[in-house]
């Protein structure tokens, strides 16, 4: 494990179980003194059970946590900060109406002798800690208006002002632009500098070379092993993780493209989308690639009805529709998965069988009634089918991986058999095993003649499984390219903005 003296946070046959579960199987490594230490897995290995435990979220089953040498057992998550351990999730918690300053400081105001709050004092030292930050953000400026990279500062200085120890950030770049990733990290190198540990989670493993000085890897809730990043290649950590080579990542098949199944002429939605137009075939996966904020996400949803559009034609199937809500679209053939799978895919206090069967019940119900038996059925079906990984189909959904919650949202939408898919980034934040499972089941959409337009920050996955890619820039498709044409370096070109010869432009 190291030099005692080096390790701040170790973990000796920790143990969680839920029912029906084992989380966390007897786990132990440690973790050095102001090191950025790499935490993978696939999903459901124990990552996020891990860090709620450390952070008093979830109460251990049995083992211990030694932090800077002494045991602990936090029993709420302030228990945790005011020890010096925050954690920072993919969902902020922040309040959007209050200022910056009012967000760092919240529930540890700085009070005057009378208990009034000292303000001039909170802003004070929330610019000190912009400025320790070395960045940029007006303190006095509401949460609602800053962007996810702004406000996933705020969140450090949080941390910070209760001179947090050991910072843990989950999923930190999942959001991000390239531009922002690079200033996280600087901020990273920062707090390292300043005797901060930093402990990393992410699905992205080039960035572990990048920023982490060793990787610990977890498989069904037991430790694999620690490694330095210099001494492991990504292969190897892949192999860690899912216990076996994975030989394709990419899965795609080649099949005969059929008849056009959706077209898209001159949509418009002022100041979001300008005069977006194409087409897309039978069998057919069309990529939309692009920066964040091009418009991909926002393009999907006018199509599926969840945003009004000023003008512009949609046809499915040769014929003129008019989509003014989800519903209209689902009655025309169209599913969409959405980028927000926690919020806007799934209900997460339902069961799987309840949110398996939510897009049937129509087909499900008599008279009101709705045919258990039958339902059961389908949603059996599709858990084998998806192989989706539950104790019973009465589980919550909240409490699958991420990766099975995704396949239960693809899962739902496959029983009902559409004819257009809409995938929005369908592969952020899950691992790499649960990646090539998803390419498998768009395959086997595709083999059963349905279309897929997938919207993708990911550009080994949009050049892989795509035959044709349109690059989105400020609302506006910038080019098309075919599965030829397409490389990293066209699809950014494009992206920025920059056309040439080989970007056909509708």
């Amino acid at each position: 494990m190291g030099d005692e003296n080096g390790v701040i946070l170790r973990f000796e046959k920790l143990t969680k179980r839920f029912p029906g579960v084992l989380a966390l199987d007897e786990v132990s490594f440690a973790i050095k003194r102001g090191e950025v230490h790499a935490l993978v897995g696939e999903n459901g290995a124990g990552k996020s059970t891990l860090i709620k435990i450390v952070t008093g979220v979830y109460q251990k089953t049995s083992g211990e946590i030694i932090f800077d040498g002494k045991p602990v057992h936090f029993l709420t998550p302030h228990e945790a900060l005011r020890s010096g351990i925050a954690a920072i999730y993919q969902e902020f918690n922040l309040i959007p109406a209050l200022t910056v300053a009012e967000n760092i400081f919240m529930g540890h105001h700085f009070t005057r002798r009378n208990f009034i709050v000292d303000w001039a004092k909170m802003r004070e030292e929330a610019q000190k800690l912009m400025e320790f930050l070395e960045v940029d953000i007006d303190v006095d400026a509401r949460v609602r208006d800053l962007g996810v990279a702004k406000k996933q500062v705020v969140e450090i200085a949080k941390a910070l002002s209760l001179n947090a120890r050991v910072l843990i950030m989950d999923e930190p770049t999942a959001t991000l632009a390239q531009k922002e990733i690079q200033g996280l990290f600087r901020i990273i190198r920062f707090l390292k500098s300043k005797g901060v540990t930093v402990i990393y989670i992410s699905h992205r493993l080039e960035e572990i070379y990048e920023i982490c000085d060793r990787v610990t890897v977890l498989r069904d809730g037991r430790y694999v092993g620690t490694r330095g990043v210099k001494e492991v290649t990504v292969d190897e950590i892949i192999r860690m993780m899912v216990g076996r080579e994975v030989v394709e990542k990419f899965p795609r098949v080649a099949h005969q493209i059929g008849e056009e199944v959706l077209r898209v002429e001159g949509l418009t939605r002022h100041g979001v989308l300008e005069n977006i137009s194409f087409s897309v075939r039978k069998r057919e996966i069309l990529g939309i690639a692009g920066m964040v904020g091009s418009g991909r996400t926002e393009l999907l949803r006018a199509i599926y009805g969840l945003d009004p559009i000023d003008r512009g034609k949609i046809y499915v199937k040769g014929r003129e529709v008019r989509i003014r809500s989800p519903l209209e679209a689902i009655n025309h053939g169209i599913a969409l998965l959405p980028e927000e799978r926690k919020t806007q895919g799934l209900v997460l206090l339902l069961s799987v069988l309840d949110n398996l069967g939510l897009p049937l019940l129509p087909f499900l119900s008599n008279r009101g009634f709705v045919d258990d038996t039958k339902l059961t059925e389908v949603a059996q079906d599709m858990v084998e089918h998806m192989n989706i990984k539950t104790p019973s189909l009465l589980q919550k959904t909240m409490y699958l991986s991420g990766g099975n919650q995704q396949k239960v949202v693809l899962g739902k939408w496959f029983a009902r058999n559409c004819d257009i898919y809409l995938f929005d980034e369908p592969t952020r934040g899950i691992d790499v095993g649960a990646k090539t499972e998803i390419y498998h089941l768009m395959n086997k959409l595709i083999e059963r003649g349905s279309a897929i337009v997938m919207v993708s920050s990911e550009l080994p996955e949009i050049l892989a499984m795509s035959d044709r890619i349109l690059v989105m820039r400020e609302g506006r498709i910038m080019g098309e390219l075919s599965r030829e044409e397409a490389t990293k370096e066209t699809i950014l070109q494009l992206a920025l903005g920059r056309r040439d010869e080989y970007a056909r432009v509708d």
